[in-house]
């Protein structure tokens, strides 16, 4: 089976004196989960940054399959100004909106109202939905269930690994226990 994400020996810092990473290399294929974690300040949002060339690497290659992300603010994942659902239309197809609506627990009112009239969790919710009518091979996760009581992140969880026969998942989190229930493998950075 191909690897839907190849970093290898990847170094990068904001300045050349002080690395991130020094010849970091992972590895994940679809059916996957793998769980980044480290302490506030290591790089694990920046690894993002590279798997998604919005940062250069100081050396070292990253290859990756289609991918989407759910970043840990989700205010800042979308346009404060149109609906969320005009901002799903734009990037993701909708034939599975209501199968993802059901399985995340989130109304599809929700959807017809700006950002700013949803709860952080609502919002949330809404990032992942739009990530996975994205129909990635690699899913990137920043902290993605941060803003979610118990319960519904076990359901949000939950409908995620269901879809390991179609993707991989990377998870950044601070979450120990998380990981461990979910992930294949713990990287430690």
């Amino acid at each position: 089976m191909d690897n839907i994400l190849e970093v290898k020996n990847l170094s990068f810092g904001y300045t050349k004196e002080s690395l991130l990473f020094k010849d970091l290399s992972i590895s994940l294929k679809k059916g996957e989960v793998k769980a980044i974690v480290g302490a506030s300040g290591a790089g694990k949002s920046t690894l993002f940054e590279l798997i998604l060339s919005n940062l250069k690497p100081i050396s070292g290659t990253i290859k990756s399959s289609k991918s989407s992300e759910v970043f840990q603010d989700p205010y800042s994942s979308f346009h404060p100004s149109y609906s969320i659902l005009n901002q799903i239309k734009d990037v993701a197809p909708l034939d599975k909106l209501q199968h993802y609506l059901q399985s995340i627990n989130l109304e599809y009112d929700l959807l017809l109202k700006l950002p700013h009239e949803l709860s952080g969790g609502q919002l949330q919710r809404a990032s992942i939905l739009r990530a996975m009518l994205m129909e990635p091979k690699l899913l990137l996760l920043d902290e993605p269930t941060s803003a979610l009581d118990n319960v519904i992140q076990l359901e949000v969880m939950s409908m995620l690994m269901k879809n390991l026969d179609t993707m991989g998942m990377l998870l950044i989190t601070h979450d120990l226990e998380l990981a461990r229930w979910c992930a294949d493998e713990i990287v430690m950075i």
